[in-house]
């Protein structure tokens, strides 16, 4: 009977203290004409659990401190005005906050200190939605931070060069992250990560900026999926990292000299699946990357599908479509220790005898052409002469420059067919 009267206490405890602050919490109205004109003021009389509602207006306010749990959400949009100081808009230092629904503008430019939107250190359990940024250094730098959602905001820069200008979604040091269903522009990089692990980044929309659309390095067990990756200076980027998930996102419209679909430097252990290239100058380039397999991916219209630097080792390509691409393999070294088998290859002008959906004779993906055009770069303008169709049939029949064992020798005779996104 004691134990019950002791259990039935504990609990009484333990449900006093979770609702607490959710049964005392207030909602503080902030508008011009409130009692509340200002938001930094709002937060200073708020308690932990309160909601700070701002109405809609414009609001020239910076380094507004949040230090304690609060709820700060936006009715109609209110602007949140930077003024181009060299100040963040938000600075958070604590756990368990939200804010959501404001427009952030005229965000300041600093070389000396970090600024953003919206600056997080050493938080968890948060949550930053629907806002939208404008003319902004950075949108989001988060430091230390674990268990924290980004989601479902716009950024939109005006970057000119790298120099002059910063990230989306800059993260340092992170765990356990979602960054998810945001659309970005006009920045340095879209999506950064450094020492980031345990995290998912999903149905992302990264385009049109200065250099990489995602780009993250030494960050290990993370899984990026649904997302669109368009028309970035440079591409993405995927360098110095382990234990990775790629699937189900399109890579489109990278074109330039130093431009890639997707760049992939020293990566270990991964699996790149379900992924769509189109039209890039390189589709992947990769570079002393070992372990990784490549399973359903779509390679379609680029001028390289797949560039091999530096040594790769122990990599498996199978059931991947090669459509269309001016070269679909480049390969710098006499050794091959990758397979590939069971991919459909446009070019394979092979036969079915048994009608299997395999072709008879190995499909050699390695052009003489495209060794050539990785010594000489100015030999790209003979690409498609009468002279580079008999130097690559050549090569074919008696491989010299390219490694005998690199071939498929399972090459299907019909693409292999999308598959289709579960979300």
């Amino acid at each position: 009977m004691k134990n019950n009267t002791k259990t039935i206490y504990t609990f009484i405890i333990v449900a006093f203290l979770l609702f607490e602050n959710s049964a005392f919490a207030t909602t503080i109205n902030v508008c011009p004409s409130c009692e509340i004109t200002s938001i930094k003021e709002a937060v200073l009389i708020a308690k932990k659990g309160d909601t700070i509602l701002v109405k809609k207006g414009i609001f020239k306010e910076t380094q507004i401190n949040i230090t304690k749990a609060v709820h700060i959400i936006g009715e109609n949009m209110p602007i949140l005005d930077g003024e181009n100081k060299t100040e963040s808009i938000f600075a958070v230092s604590t756990d368990n906050f939200t804010i959501s629904g404001f427009k952030f503008i005229n965000v300041g430019l600093s070389y000396t200190k970090e600024i953003a939107g919206v600056f997080i250190s050493k938080s968890t359990y948060f949550k930053v939605t629907d806002n939208v940024f404008e003319n902004v250094f950075y949108a989001f730098i988060l430091q230390r931070t674990k268990y924290g959602l980004i989601k479902h905001n716009q950024i939109k820069g005006s970057a000119k060069s790298e120099v002059t200008s910063g990230n989306g979604i800059h993260l340092w040091k992170c765990s356990h992250m979602r960054i998810e269903q945001n659309t970005i522009s006009g920045m340095r990089d879209g999506i950064y990560f450094e020492f980031v692990s345990n995290s998912h980044i999903s149905n992302n929309r990264s385009m049109d900026n200065v250099r990489y659309g995602l780009h993250f390095m030494f960050s290990n067990h993370n899984e990026y999926h649904h997302n669109e990756f368009k028309n970035n200076g440079a591409g993405v980027a995927v360098m110095f990292s382990k234990f990775i998930k790629m699937h189900h996102n399109t890579f489109h419209f990278n074109w330039g000299t130093a431009s890639y679909g997707l760049l992939l430097k020293e990566i270990y252990d991964a699996e790149i699946n379900d992924n769509i290239f189109e039209q890039n100058t390189i589709g992947i380039n990769i570079d002393g990357c070992n372990r990784i397999n490549y399973k359903n991916n779509h390679f379609i219209r680029n001028g390289w599908a797949l560039k091999f630097t530096g040594g790769c080792y122990a990599n498996v390509f199978e059931f991947n479509n090669f459509m269309h691409n001016a070269f679909d393999l480049s390969y710098n070294s006499r050794l091959n220790d990758n397979k590939f088998e069971a991919n459909y290859w446009s070019e394979y002008t092979g036969y079915d005898i048994d009608k299997n959906g395999i072709g008879d004779v190995p499909f050699r993906p390695v052009k003489l052409f495209s060794y050539i055009v990785n010594k000489t770069p100015e030999a790209l303008v003979l690409l498609r002469s009468l002279f580079v169709d008999i130097i690559n049939f050549s090569e074919k029949v008696s491989p010299v420059f390219t490694p005998d064992n690199l071939k498929d020798n399972k090459p299907l005779m019909k693409p292999v067919n999308p598959v289709v996104s579960s979300e």
